[in-house]
């Protein structure tokens, strides 16, 4: 075991898309908002009591533009110009707006714990299809309505607020009943806690409290802005746009402005960057070096492919070879070297993903436990672990908004022998980095490549409409253009090019606001038509967003399978080859509860398609009687496979279907189908009509006393084709 303490560094990224239009001067979501008020301001602020925790925090700039907007400007969006609007006074499109959006909260952490905001919910249900939206409409009041603007506002807050401010508190034990006025003061409130949060940043890194860091300042992917064929790096096979987009001038752009942007609210520049999405290349050091950053964080992933060793772990997840991630490197050519982090992407994973599921000092102690196994570990020389991930996105899905976990996890790490907290530079000036990667390897902190944001025909698309519409931007600068006009077309360019649209493209993740993402994008690209005083071309009034299109299995689907259809999964193996969609993968609930589906398997023999839907909850409840599984086909076209359980009596029936709603026709039972544990459902090929070669394309729904609540793929379909008698065969040639 080492001597010296296990420094720990946590890295939090604070980060939001651009949501702002400004040639119109409207903003489209109310995030920033949001999230202002619940994280952004609480999650430095809960370091005040706990001197000895240092920690860094990365601001974008572009999200800093945005709370000095509300801040300075007093802007406003969309949703909360509709909230401000007197109850009395909403026509009927704004009410099935609130009906549709005022409920974009986590339902378990954020709805549930409040009867009032819960029987609202319950009030509208969970379909917000334009039918049944426009069914509800009818059982709410004015009243109702009031109170669902509060809510929505309210129940945003952080815990500290909840439970210490007389206003927000006030109004949470009220649960109903408000008045125009207590909204009004509401919104009121909002705004002071947004005029909070620079000042409390500014206060923790004057007192040496924090470390501050930035990213590009509209959060681009730099290596894709230097040359999108990097993308082939990590993915030689991948397929990249029509044309390659080469413009290194744009990402020195976007660096120097957000280092000038910082040093503009934070009076000086700062040492460490965290490049969007961890997203890192050996041709992007010069420029990051060149520009005086120091040090920059990426992922253990990127290290891995970089120094060509894998990096291991045993069962529980601690690493075999702690030696390998756990310092600095060095990267970078002559006097043009930046000093790397590399996040723990276990550790991480865990406070992001896995410890809103576990009581909150259960958590702590695993935590801490596993640093002091780290620590145990290793050699006698000093040791950097670092958990770097989003400050904003996970809490939500903790219980009081992961308040609790933090306040035992900053008591614990405050008192513990051999484990201290460090801001990065603390440790980098202590212990500089000694070893050096030779070639930094081009990818991303997810799957170490840039997979999620170029591929796929919906990316590649929208890298294509970004690069012409920079060539028609250039070519009018070249004639001489108007340099007022010429500044603010660029601006949209540089927003443009921020990662967050192609986030949303292609089938890796979905959400309720997939179609005001796509609406953003493309804005920006019209508006440098519009500036510049040219037509808007008509492809840019497309959507780019297509939902007919194959989705992206989470695993590939490899060899024929014959599962034993009893509704349990009666050995590791029967599914093991089978394809695999996670919802979870899949998205589609950005703020939203456990969905009922959490997996859908499929696969085939040759003469059945097996389908598997895995619950998140017990089938054997009474409520799984109100809900209807329906495997829809869109090739063979008009079939409906629908599926109920008879909860207690371990029964379920199947049916196939042909046609829509009251015109549908029973086709046939379907006799091999069980549930138990989970749904498992065999439908002949002969059922279907298909042949060996045919193509079959399904999405699944899940209906609650008629109405839908669910569907996956959240956008697009599964396709597979019928097998041919040498499926395996070509399978273990391939």
């Amino acid at each position: 075991m080492s001597d010296h303490p296990l420094s720990i560094a946590f890295v939090w990224h604070m980060h939001q898309p651009y949501y702002k239009d400004d040639l119109s001067g409207s903003t489209i979501l109310p995030w920033v908002r949001m999230h202002g008020i619940k994280d952004y301001y609480d999650m430095p602020a809960l370091l005040t009591d706990f001197p000895a925790i240092h920690q860094t925090f990365n601001l974008v700039p572009s999200l800093i533009k945005q709370i000095q907007d509300y801040v300075e400007n007093n802007a406003s969006d969309k949703f909360l110009d509709i909230t401000l609007k007197p109850a009395g006074e909403l026509d009927h499109d704004e009410k099935i707006f609130l009906l549709k959006n005022s409920f974009m909260a986590n339902w378990d952490t954020m709805i549930h714990p409040y009867p009032a905001y819960w029987m609202l919910l319950d009030r509208r249900g969970k379909s917000v299809s334009p039918h049944d939206l426009e069914n509800a409409v009818r059982y709410f009041t004015t009243h109702d309505f009031l109170d669902l603007q509060v809510w929505f506002n309210l129940t945003w807050f952080d815990p500290v607020f909840k439970q210490n401010d007389p206003l927000v508190k006030g109004m949470i034990e009220k649960g109903s009943g408000f008045t125009e006025e207590e909204k009004r003061l509401l919104i009121a409130k909002q705004r002071e806690v947004m005029s909070l949060i620079i000042p409390e940043y500014r206060k923790l890194a004057a007192a040496g409290r924090i470390e501050l860091t930035t990213t590009p300042f509209y959060h681009p992917i730099l290596p894709l802005l230097c040359d999108t064929d990097l993308a082939k790096v990590a993915t030689p096979d991948i397929k990249l746009p029509a044309n390659r987009f080469v413009h290194p001038e744009d990402a020195r752009v976007q660096v120097e402005r957000a280092l000038a942007y910082h040093e503009k609210f934070f009076g000086s520049r700062p040492a460490g960057m965290w490049p969007s999405e961890g997203a890192v290349a050996e041709e992007i050091l010069p420029l990051l070096a060149g520009a005086g950053i120091r040090w920059i964080g990426t992922d253990e992933g990127v290290l891995a492919r970089s120094l060509g060793v894998a990096i291991d772990r045993d069962f529980s997840g601690i690493m075999k070879n702690p030696e390998v991630l756990y310092k600095p490197y060095l990267a970078g050519k002559g006097d043009k070297t930046v000093s790397i982090v590399f996040r723990d992407h276990t550790l991480s994973d865990l406070a992001g993903f896995v410890y809103s599921k576990w009581d909150s000092k259960n958590s702590v102690n695993d935590l801490v436990d596993r640093l002091h196994r780290i620590r145990k570990s290793m050699g006698n020389k000093p040791h950097l672990v670092s958990i770097i991930l989003d400050g904003e996105n996970a809490w939500e899905y903790y219980p009081n908004d992961g308040r609790d976990f933090f306040l035992y996890l900053y008591e614990r790490l405050s008192k513990e022998e051999g484990l201290r907290c460090v801001t990065v530079s603390e440790y980098l000036e202590q212990h500089p980095a000694q070893d050096r990667i030779e070639k930094l390897h081009a990818g991303s902190w997810i799957y170490s490549n840039f997979r999620i944001w170029i591929g796929h025909e919906e990316d590649n698309r929208a890298w294509d409409l970004l690069g012409q519409t920079r060539e028609a931007l250039v070519s009018y600068a070249e004639r001489n253009g108007d340099p007022q006009k010429l500044m603010k077309a660029w601006e949209e360019i540089y927003i443009a090019e921020g990662s967050d649209w192609c986030w949303w493209y292609g089938d890796d993740h979905f959400s309720e606001n997939d179609e005001e993402f796509d609406l953003l994008f493309r804005t920006h690209l019209m508006n440098v038509y519009r500036i510049i005083g040219l037509d808007v071309p008509d492809e840019l009034r497309v959507p780019i967003l297509r939902g007919d299109r194959e989705a992206r299995p989470t695993v590939e689907l490899t060899s024929l399978i014959s599962p034993t259809i009893d509704g349990q999964v009666t050995n590791y193996f029967e599914w093991l080859s089978a394809g695999v969609y996670d919802v979870a993968h899949g998205g589609g609930a950005m703020h939203r509860g456990a969905s009922v589906i959490s997996h859908i398997y499929y696969g085939f023999d040759l003469r059945n398609l097996f389908l598997r839907l895995d619950p998140s909850q017990n089938l054997q409840d009474d409520k799984a009687g109100e809900l209807s599984f329906f495997v829809n086909f869109l090739v063979p076209k008009g079939l409906h496979a629908e599926i109920r359980v008879v909860p207690r009596e371990r029964g379920v029936t199947a049916h196939l279907f042909l046609g829509e709603n009251s015109d549908r026709k029973e086709i046939a039972a379907i006799n091999n189908v069980a549930a138990n544990e989970i749904i498992e459902l065999a439908i002949p090929f002969e059922l279907l009509g298909v042949k060996p070669n045919d193509e079959i394309r399904c999405f699944v729904t899940v209906e609650r006393k008629g109405s839908e609540i669910e569907k996956w793929p959240y956008r697009g379909f599964i396709q597979v084709k019928v097998p041919t008698e040498d499926f395996d065969a070509m399978m273990w040639q391939v």
